[in-house]
């Protein structure tokens, strides 16, 4: 008797800890989706990786983009048993290779442009709303499924509301990005909790991806570990939680 591979879609998952991530749960033996923006970088980050890997063209802050990808999905592989939103940006302005220091200067809250709040939240916050509406008809298909946010211990308000070395990174923009991905977890954790549809989110840490001009202090390994651990619990894992490495409770 042969059992069908668990099917999970990354997003963002052409570089950084999307592609660790998926990387590692194609090593588990998963059916993964590496899910990028632009189709020829995902076409080459799928190519790197060993195991059963599909790239799909996926712009989460694009509707015609979203619903192209879930039709693509329900054609190919008929449900969806774990979906990952990792896709997230920093900034807005496309300087790629700006400091952390210049970055946390002028994205203070009285210098922040408004309009850069706008364009993170329209991925971070709006994007995960919008790609997790769009694939829980195919998410309700599956025997277990479940919903990995990608989130930060920047966006803990119980954490950054005491001194902290990197109390000063939190802002309108990323920071408090992750805050209300935090509390859209929450609110997909409590409306799906009768279906059985996990949801819960991570912290992957001060990992050294482009968000922080690879400035971090982790490894994409580290960084990835815990949404992986998260993605591959059993059917009694918990729901509506924020979860740091190795298990740590991170508070809301």
């Amino acid at each position: 008797m042969t059992t069908t591979p668990r099917i999970a879609l990354v997003t963002g998952a052409n570089q950084g800890i999307g592609l660790q991530i998926a990387s590692d749960l194609a090593k588990a033996g998963l059916t993964v989706l590496l899910a990028s923006r632009n189709p020829d970088r995902g076409e080459a980050a799928a190519q790197t990786l060993e195991g059963d890997v599909h790239p799909i063209q996926l712009d989460v802050t694009d509707g015609a983009s979203i619903r192209a990808a879930v039709e693509e999905v329900e054609s190919r592989f008929g449900r969806l048993d774990i979906l990952i939103n990792n896709a997230a940006i920093s900034r807005a302005n496309g300087q790629e290779s700006e400091t952390m220091e210049s970055y946390i200067q002028r994205s203070r809250a009285t210098l922040i442009p408004v309009e850069e709040v706008r364009a993170v939240w329209e991925t971070n916050v709006f994007g995960v709303l919008a790609v997790t509406q769009a694939f829980v008809p195919l998410l309700r298909k599956s025997d277990d499924a479940r919903i990995v946010n990608v989130s930060s211990g920047l966006g803990s308000l119980t954490v950054n509301a005491a001194p902290h070395p990197y109390r000063a990174t939190f802002n309108p923009g990323y920071g408090a990005s992750k805050t209300a991905l935090n509390a859209i977890t929450l609110a997909f954790a409590i409306d799906l909790e009768d279906e059985g549809i996990k949801v819960n989110a991570v912290t992957p840490g001060f990992t050294k991806t482009a968000l922080n001009n690879y400035e971090g202090t982790d490894t994409v390994e580290q960084g990835a570990a815990e949404a992986v651990r998260v993605a591959l619990l059993g059917r009694d894992g918990p729901t509506g939680t924020f979860t740091g490495w190795q298990n740590e409770t991170v508070p809301w």
